[in-house]
């Protein structure tokens, strides 16, 4: 079997790939810069001849199957399918396989890190000590004085992977962790420790609101002008799930009225961030540059959940991680 990795890939599952009879190329695109044409794409797997093939960032659409008619299986390094044509696959009976939870503790850790650094100001205080602002010792106390997130109630808007282990760290933390998920039944959310409420409660009552949810796909936002407005006052709000999810004009407006303290945020509307982008401008914001997932050790998780499927998918074994069951009796027969 021959697969071809265009995702970041550890070494060590490198290695295990072929102790177990299974030759891999690696051509991280984080290495290239570069996304694959997925035409062109598929002409190389056919002509290189590849059995499989592994992405994270690359689109593969029903072009890209019909140019290379060998392909059996393709890996995505991510939970999310939505980069890839699912039906055209199944239809040529091609499995696909993803790797769900891949990066849930990285943002989630992300997550609790911008909610610290929003509410005790660490961002601008880290500027007010470089800018050699600090000339007394009692200054910061008065004026730079936070919150703490202890004893303080944080709203988790949506209950997948990421938001279960936001709830886990919230907890920790000594947080009252309430959450809202229409897929997630109130006795599901007790069970990771999360009190189940209505959206509106969640807004009305939140220290904290934190994103983990999808966007509509409609083009509405989740957390549109009524709702921020809506929102407990003073509040801070984090999103590291989607900018689709916010009115961003109606988010500026309330941290510069006040009406929300501040905003811990890791996602735009474009990437890089527009520099115009008011939030640029505002002093009760933190921004990263969309890092939620950046970490190693999500690359060896990813790593190794393709890995141990494509090993199991050469054994003529049904992947653990498979989307697509529908097609499994017809990619066995073949296998």
């Amino acid at each position: 079997m021959r697969v071809l990795i265009l995702a970041p890939f550890s070494e060590e599952s490198l290695t295990r790939l072929g102790d177990a009879g299974i030759t891999a190329v690696h051509e991280s695109w984080l290495e290239s810069g570069e996304l694959q044409d997925p035409e062109l794409l598929g002409a190389r797997l056919n002509y290189e001849g590849f059995d499989a093939v592994v992405v994270e960032a690359d689109f593969l659409f029903a072009e890209t199957f019909d140019a290379a008619p060998g392909l059996k299986l393709v890996g995505i390094c991510r939970s999310a399918t939505n980069q890839i044509d699912l039906e055209a696959a199944t239809e040529r009976g091609i499995a696909v396989i993803n790797t769900p939870g891949r990066n849930a503790s990285g943002v989630a850790e992300l997550t609790l890190g911008l909610m610290l650094a929003a509410a005790r100001r660490i961002a601008e205080l880290d500027r007010y000590v470089r800018g050699r602002h600090w000339d007394s010792p009692t200054t910061p106390y008065r004026e730079f004085r936070g919150t703490e997130l202890g004893g303080k109630t944080v709203g988790i808007i949506g209950l997948g992977a990421i938001g279960r282990r936001v709830a886990d760290l919230c907890n920790a933390f000594g947080m009252n962790v309430i959450g809202h998920d229409p897929f997630v039944s109130p006795a599901q959310a007790a069970k990771v420790n999360v009190i189940w409420v209505e959206l509106a409660a969640l807004l009305e009552t939140a220290d904290f609101v934190t994103l983990h949810a999808p966007p509509a796909g409609d083009g509405s936002f989740l957390l549109d002008a009524e709702r921020i407005t809506a929102m407990k006052s003073g509040a801070i709000l984090v999103n590291t799930a989607s900018a689709e999810l916010v009115d961003e004009t109606a988010l500026v407006d309330a941290l510069a009225t006040g009406k929300l303290s501040a905003a811990g945020i890791d996602i735009f509307p474009t990437h890089p961030v527009d520099p115009s982008n008011p939030l640029l401008d505002l002093p009760n914001v933190v921004l990263t540059p969309h890092i939620g997932g950046a970490t190693e050790d999500t690359i060896l998780r990813h790593s190794a959940a393709i890995t141990g499927d494509l090993i199991r998918f050469n054994r003529r074994e049904k992947p653990v991680n498979m989307v697509n069951h529908e097609a499994w009796g017809q990619i066995s027969g073949r296998t």
